[in-house]
């Protein structure tokens, strides 16, 4: 797997992230396997686009970055479609515009493929909070709402229904037999922070390929930016009820046994430990104990709802979002780059949760 090439997709959607973005191509240029193609994918941005066809057109500071407009309806799915049919490598990462790799991850990617089974492979993303630290009352079980790993999963390299988009990576083959990632379930622009497009994509895989295996190994770190409107028991509330309806549209797609499999393991198993653990936490007066506890009695409800209001409405007007295959590249604009097309077109509990990446706008766990 030594001459496996990796190429690493950023979608980005806001100059007001440039120097998140910048710092995003940093960290890939500094990997100790190197790329073997950077992909940044401008979300119907006009003027991030041309900035950022203009800055790379005249850094060639190591590692090639490749500027494309998203080719296709405005959001995080299309987007990252856009990007796997213009690269060109056997493996294809996704790295969120906020975050930056330690200097092993891709490396870490690469050894999982070893094994021919294994479609995907995600790592582990740590919050870096606005703040400076993590808000008392803030449960780690619950740090899928902020695009990052979750308390609960196993340590090293599991087996997982799902891996997160945010910090993951997919063999070519994997949407050659999958397709790509589904429009209309994700997030888009100014709209409810939504998610499970990962989620969704991952049990398409293993139903088109029932050998795929899919890992998470917590060596391959991504440091993933939390800003302060995400540190609010506002935004937790409303972040887990969007997955609520996203949970809805999954189950509606794959059916309720197999979009709830992992969900049911994370709410009897996970959620009861870091519950009892906050009251016992209460009774010893740390601090946050209670709020920790509180937070994750209303996460479960919340989420609940939001299901049984996605259901309904699902069932009313049917399921939403669309899946097709890869086909074709982007185009950059003038003074960018083109981007070819590429040749021919132990299991562990898992949140309810797909990827977290843009903020107000963009993407999810």
């Amino acid at each position: 797997m030594s001459g496996l090439g990796i190429s690493v997709v950023i979608c980005v959607y806001t100059e007001d992230r440039w120097e998140d973005i910048l710092a995003a191509v940093s960290s890939v240029r500094a990997q100790s396997r190197p790329a073997l193609e950077i992909l940044l994918v401008v979300d119907h941005n006009p003027a991030l686009l041309a900035r950022l066809a203009k800055k790379y057109a005249e850094d060639l500071g190591g590692g090639e970055v490749r500027v494309l407009a998203n080719a296709g309806p405005r959001g995080l799915s299309a987007g990252r479609n856009t990007g796997i049919a213009a690269s060109r490598g056997e493996v294809v990462a996704f790295l969120d515009d906020d975050a930056v790799a330690e200097r092993d991850w891709l490396r870490h990617f690469a050894e999982g493929y070893a094994d021919p089974r294994v479609m995907a492979v995600g790592g582990r993303t740590v919050p870096v909070w606005a703040s400076g630290r993590r808000p008392a009352w803030f449960p780690e079980e619950f740090d899928w709402v902020v695009g990052c790993t979750y308390r609960g999963l196993p340590p090293g390299r599991v087996r997982v229904r799902n891996v997160l988009g945010g910090n993951a990576s997919f063999r070519r083959t994997a949407f050659d037999a999958a397709g790509g990632f589904a429009t209309g379930i994700g997030r888009d622009g100014d709209k409810r922070p939504l998610g499970c497009e990962e989620t969704e994509l991952c049990i398409r895989l293993t139903r088109a390929r029932p050998d795929a295996v899919l890992l998470i190994d917590d060596r391959a770190v991504i440091h993933h930016r939390v800003p302060e409107a995400r540190e609010h028991f506002r935004y937790f509330r409303t972040r887990v009820y969007a997955e609520g309806l996203s949970k809805a549209l999954v189950a509606r797609s794959v059916g309720a046994a197999k979009g709830l499999e992992s969900e049911r393991r994370y709410t009897t198993r996970v959620l009861p430990a870091g519950l009892a653990r906050g009251l016992r936490d209460a009774l010893l007066a740390r601090p946050g104990a209670a709020g920790r506890a509180g937070a994750i009695v209303a996460g479960v409800l919340t989420a609940a709802s939001g299901y049984a209001v996605g259901t309904a409405r699902a069932r009313r007007t049917g399921t939403t979002f669309s899946v097709s295959g890869i086909e074709g590249a982007a185009q950059t604009p003038p003074g960018g780059r083109t981007a070819p097309a590429p040749p021919g077109g132990r299991t562990a509990p898992a949140p309810p949760g797909g990827t977290a990446g843009r903020n107000e706008k963009g993407s999810s766990v």
